[in-house]
């Protein structure tokens, strides 16, 4: 069956970012394919320039990190723009394979043979890159880093989608999304040694969620009840976060880039024109901040 592509995905951005960088702490929330926003808003930035120092993401923020620490523009929008309607790589196909949502061995196998990832550069750069999964024993986040630990299994694990993905072992501990416990992991900026942090949402400034959490929580993982009581207090914590965020961001203390529409992208959203016009709804919006971005950044 011949395969769906977004119709303008030969109009998307290629090039290499440049290796000088600017210090600062880039935080990338998820979404699944909200994700979209994130790659637009990278794409942009890397086009403008903007390579920061230290880079931390989690679930679709954490795979759109590993685009931006190996500087290519318009690799991950590429990828999903032309995949998303493999089931190898979303759908039965995936879960067949890999036991997830998602196809992460059809993903690091075969799409990265047609769209290679630069691991060279990826290794060897000296930005900080650290991505979050949920340890279901501690029902606490845990940060992965690149320099020291294999960073594509942790992002396997950082989105690998709750109720319909099977836990990835890391050191015999089970984990899974990292947005079940933290969904904007700005935190770990607040350690990395940076003055300067630029989150990255990807749901429009009044986005809030409802507080507490599906009945199969506690039914599916009852053998991780510290991870259940976590999965529970998730959406009340992201509220929380949304309004700390806001209120630091009218400081002046981060820069914070989110959508200037209303996101009409649903989590698993298929309409391949609604996630090319968020990818664009991305790229333009950091078009437009750039300026502002570099004044805060100080270039």
């Amino acid at each position: 069956m011949k395969r769906i592509i977004y119709k303008d995905i030969n109009k998307l951005p290629v090039g290499t970012a440049t290796t000088k960088l600017t210090r600062g702490c880039l935080v990338l929330e998820g979404g699944g394919w909200k994700g979209l926003y994130t790659l637009g808003v990278l794409d942009s930035m890397m086009e403008h320039g903007i390579e920061l120092t230290s880079v931390v993401g989690v679930s679709a923020g954490a795979l759109s990190a590993v685009g931006y620490v190996s500087g290519q523009i318009g690799w991950g929008a590429r990828i999903d723009l032309a995949y998303r309607h493999d089931s190898n790589y979303c759908g039965f196909g995936a879960l067949k394979r890999s036991h997830g949502i998602t196809g992460f061995d059809y993903l690091y196998d075969d799409i990265f043979r047609a769209h290679p990832l630069d691991k060279r550069r990826l290794e060897a750069s000296p930005q900080r890159l650290a991505v979050s999964a949920s340890n279901m024993l501690t029902g606490e986040v845990e940060y992965f880093e690149k320099d020291s630990c294999d960073i594509l299994k942790a992002v396997q694990a950082s989105a690998s989608v709750p109720y319909v993905t099977m836990p990835v072992i890391i050191n015999g501990i089970p984990y899974l999304d990292g947005g079940c416990v933290e969904k904007i992991p700005y935190r770990w900026a607040d350690t990395s040694g940076e003055s300067k942090v630029v989150v990255v949402r990807t749901r429009e400034l009044s986005y809030r969620r409802k507080p507490g959490t599906s009945p199969l929580t506690n039914i599916m993982y009852r053998k991780y009840p510290k991870f259940a009581e976590a999965m529970s207090k998730v959406n009340e914590n992201f509220n929380s976060d949304v309004e700390e965020l806001q209120r630091r961001a009218k400081n002046g203390d981060i820069f914070l880039i989110s959508p200037s529409e209303t996101v009409q992208v649903t989590r698993f959203d298929g309409d391949m024109n609604k996630l090319g016009a968020l990818y664009w709804l991305g790229y333009n919006d950091m078009n437009a901040l750039a300026p502002a971005l570099k004044e805060y950044l100080g270039i």
